[in-house]
């Protein structure tokens, strides 16, 4: 058999163009996979610079509950106070009072039932979601009424470093 006849084949140039497609096909999934590990990674890690980047609570989500450590400017978590209507203002955290606009568009939870604006009563604890206005008001978009605390809660401890 003369080489240059195998290297002229049709059988032998499929299989070298076969050969050379799987190796693009190989290049192309390993920069996939590397373009995915990257993405990953950097939503695993999203929430551990919250704070630096956002100024969201120091050590991020999953860290930083215990010292409240939160900006309130689109919500605010508290004691309702006093209500007048569609609108009520909120005792929150350090005393701050904060009024609460509500609309038809407001959803309010208590546990899993919706309710409606005059189901909320003085003194009830609510956690509120929603967008600062002009006049310094929150329009509420979400409210969620939280169930009594069966006993009082201890104070935090002061975050160690």
């Amino acid at each position: 058999m003369d080489i240059d006849k195998i290297f002229q084949s049709k059988i032998f140039q499929g299989v070298v163009l076969g050969i050379a497609a799987l190796v693009v096909l190989l290049f192309v999934f390993k920069v996939g996979m590397a373009v995915g590990i990257k993405k990953a990674d950097f939503s695993c890690r999203w929430s551990d610079n919250y704070h630096e980047n956002f100024g969201g609570p120091r050590g991020g989500f999953w860290g930083g509950f215990n010292d409240r450590d939160f900006i309130e400017s689109n919500g605010t978590v508290g004691q309702i106070i006093k209500i007048d209507g569609a609108t009520f203002v909120v005792r929150g955290r350090e005393d701050v009072e904060k009024v609460i606009v509500t609309t038809g568009a407001t959803a309010i939870k208590r546990l899993m039932e919706t309710i409606k604006i005059f189901d909320l009563k003085v003194d009830d604890r609510v956690v509120i979601i929603g967008e600062p206005s002009e006049s310094g008001q929150i329009e509420a978009k979400l409210i969620r009424v939280m169930p009594p605390s069966p006993m009082p809660m201890p104070a935090p401890s002061p975050a160690r470093f």
